[in-house]
C-alpha cells in the first residue's frame, strides 16, 4: 500500500487520481475496473474535500495498493464524522427532474464496489472501498 497525505480541495482531485492511476498501472489494473475505482475514488475524495471541514482547512490520507485480488483504497480524515452507508440510496425510479438533488455518487460506490466499508476510529473518518482485479 502507497500513501499520499493531500489537502482536502477539490483542488487537489487530479493529484489524487493521478496517485491512484499510477497505482493502477503498477498493478494492471484493467480500464474497465479502473474507471470503476477512479470513479467511487473522485466521488469520496470530492465529499470530504467539500463537506468534511465546514469553513477550516483539512486534510486526507489516501491509502492505496492490492491487497490479494482485491485493489484496496483507504481514505481518512480528521473532519465532522460521517458514515456514507447511513446515506439513503436515492430513488432511481424518478427522473433526474423529480429525484432530489444528492446521493447519487454514494449510490454508484455502493454499486460498483466490491467493499464498501465506514468507521469511526480515533477521531477520524476511514472510507475503504475494494474491487476484485481479475
Amino acid at each position: 500500500m502507497r500513501t499520499l497525505h493531500i489537502e482536502a480541495s477539490v483542488g487537489k482531485l487530479s493529484e489524487v487520481l493521478c496517485f491512484a492511476d499510477e497505482i493502477m498501472d503498477a498493478a494492471d489494473v484493467g480500464m474497465k475496473t479502473r474507471m470503476q475505482i477512479s470513479l467511487a475514488l473522485e466521488e469520496l475524495f470530492v465529499n470530504v474535500a467539500q463537506y468534511a471541514y465546514k469553513d477550516r482547512s483539512g486534510s486526507v490520507t489516501i491509502e492505496a495498493g492490492m491487497q490479494g485480488d482485491r485493489f484496496t483504497v483507504v481514505l481518512s480524515d480528521l473532519g465532522i464524522p460521517y458514515n456514507p452507508l447511513e446515506h439513503k440510496d436515492p430513488d432511481i425510479t424518478q427522473s433526474a427532474d423529480e429525484r432530489p438533488v444528492g446521493g447519487l455518487g454514494i449510490f454508484m460506490v455502493r454499486k460498483t464496489m466490491d467493499t464498501f466499508e465506514y468507521r469511526y476510529e480515533d477521531g477520524k473518518n476511514v472510507t475503504t472501498i475494494q474491487k476484485i482485479v481479475g
